[in-house]
């Protein structure tokens, strides 16, 4: 990840084997993780069975919230991609049950790895 996109607060792909480490305690035992994405400390990761939404809280970061989103919940989603001028793209998803999206922003080079993760998740 830039310095720059850390210092925008954008998403971008991070190691999965990593990832996969520091959740094996969450996981479910027959549940892989098929990519990750990180943002400064918090993280996006796409497993074989949700995604989950890992924001780390506080100076130390110790406080974690799970945000776990089964993807048979998720009942569309949008990537709004960079233009020439932005460094960003806003990827919406929205939860059956909810009426606003959950929002978050991503780097030009994730945009498509995540939109990839979600349809390869949702209809593959």
């Amino acid at each position: 990840m830039g310095l720059f996109d850390v210092l925008l607060g954008n998403a971008s792909e991070t190691d999965a084997d990593a990832v996969y480490e520091e959740l094996s305690p969450v996981l479910a035992e027959t549940e892989t993780v098929v990519s990750a994405y990180k943002l400064v400390r918090d993280l996006i990761v796409f497993t074989s069975s949700r995604m989950i939404l890992i924001d780390k809280q506080g100076l130390t970061g110790r406080k974690v919230n799970y945000h776990s989103i089964p993807y048979k919940a998720i009942t569309q989603f949008v990537v709004e991609t960079a233009g020439h001028f932005d460094t960003d793209s806003e990827l919406k998803i929205w939860i059956s049950g909810q009426d606003s999206p959950v929002e978050i922003e991503l780097n030009r080079n994730a945009s498509q790895g995540v939109q990839k993760a979600l349809a390869t998740q949702l209809f593959g």
